[in-house]
């Protein structure tokens, strides 16, 4: 059982390029929100974005943000529980994806484990966090670093 605690506000990206990618994040965000001791902050639009670093279909790409009681491993676990769930495999690094689901930030939380690196040590470097982020959180991103991932190919969808 998770150990609840005064809720934090955390950011999570989500995406997928399989199936049917975009029903898969808006079931993902709804699924965030059920989590134990989680509210439901801001959804961005759904993005949709060529791959880095990787091959195959486009992804399709979103942020929410959340109030949660639970820690940040708690709330990692959650999230591959999710992953787990929507049929995610991890055949080789930057597989296709039936789901995925990134913790950006925990707070002003700086986590340094095995496991997790908050805030994630890439978002800066993909255009696919920054502007979503930027669209619930536009205090946490600066023109500078969307300026930077600009070349990235991106497009918000309707």
């Amino acid at each position: 059982m998770a150990s609840l605690r005064e809720p934090v506000l955390a950011h999570v990206a989500l995406g997928a390029n399989l199936g049917d990618a975009a029903r898969s994040v808006r079931d993902a965000m709804d699924a965030l929100e059920r989590l134990p001791g989680t509210r439901g902050l801001a959804r961005s639009s759904l993005y949709r974005s060529a791959p880095v670093d990787a091959d195959g279909p486009d992804y399709v790409n979103a942020v929410v943000a959340l109030w949660t009681a639970l820690s940040a491993p708690e709330l990692l676990a959650q999230l591959r529980a999710l992953e787990q769930a929507a049929g995610r495999q991890r055949p080789f690094h930057h597989a296709p994806r039936t789901l995925d689901l990134d913790l950006l930030r925990y707070g002003e939380g700086r986590i340094h484990s095995a496991t997790l690196t908050v805030p994630h040590p890439r978002m800066a470097q993909r255009a696919f966090v920054l502007r979503p982020l930027a669209e619930i959180a536009p205090r946490l991103v600066t023109a500078e670093a969307l300026a930077a991932v600009a070349a990235q190919a991106i497009e918000r969808l309707p």
